[in-house]
């Protein structure tokens, strides 16, 4: 199982992946695999947000940003399509992490943990569609329609583009608004509650956002979303009660 393990060095879920016959071991090594690169790209986003803040605390005390500094902010605010370069409101609110949570049970939905047939052949955890050349045309698209499944070259890249649409898709707004609004007021936004942002995600609408949250709290994945420094639970019975704890508490959100 070591190629399980280290998959965070690979493009794609290790061919032992699929061999694993027992289905709780198999949904073990899932999140063994996309917890590191969940990790990487959370650090990506921290980075950027990061020097944002310092860019705008800079610019504040002096007035003057370097040619260089200048570039980068232009290439953040394309990338997540902020269409003022001086709102660091707007880049504040698009550019911050995702519950882990969140990540793993969409991951988990859409992709049948790793097995659907997109996910074997392009590496796509989140079905996100693409209108280009490149592309794997889906058995039963409707007639008429042209979109495709993203093909991508690697797991590592498909939570890229997933991190990229929530943060900057007009269709989760709602989302990122509650997500500021939380970390405004030192609330953990965990994955459980973002979840009810996520009706446009799926065209089965708020059912889809009940699927998550089931997900999430089936999995006891919501710890993953408890503030670093949190101490670590080793019985499965004390997890179940913090587990159901936090809970209670996002319920009452």
């Amino acid at each position: 199982m070591s190629a399980v393990i280290l998959a965070d060095t690979l493009n794609s879920f290790p061919a032992d992946y699929y061999k694993i016959k027992d289905v709780n071991k198999q949904k073990e090594s899932f999140v063994k695999i996309l917890y590191p690169l969940i990790l990487k790209e959370e650090r990506k986003i921290r980075r950027e947000r990061a020097f944002v803040k310092a860019f705008f605390s800079h610019f504040t005390e002096d007035g003057i940003a370097n040619p260089e500094a200048m570039a980068k902010l232009a290439k953040i605010a394309k990338k997540y399509r902020v269409k003022s370069l001086y709102d660091k409101k707007e880049y504040l609110k698009r550019i911050d992490t995702i519950p882990v949570s969140l990540v793993l049970a969409q991951a988990a939905i859409e992709s049948n943990w790793g097995k659907s047939r997109f996910a074997r052949e392009a590496n796509n955890l989140f079905g996100e569609w693409t209108w280009g050349k490149r592309g794997i045309v889906p058995k039963n698209r409707p007639e008429g329609e042209r979109y495709k499944i993203r093909i991508f070259s690697s797991l590592e890249e498909s939570i890229a583009s997933y991190m990229r649409n929530l943060n900057r898709h007009w269709a989760y707004e709602e989302f990122r608004e509650a997500r500021a609004a939380a970390r405004q007021e030192g609330i953990t936004f965990t994955g459980f509650v973002a979840a009810v942002y996520l009706k446009r995600y799926s065209q089965m609408g708020e059912r889809y956002t009940h699927m998550v949250k089931r997900t999430i709290k089936k999995h006891q994945w919501n710890l993953f979303d408890l503030p670093r420094g949190t101490p670590k639970l080793d019985t499965g019975r004390e997890m179940a009660m913090l587990s159901t704890k936090i809970t209670e508490r996002v319920i009452n959100f």
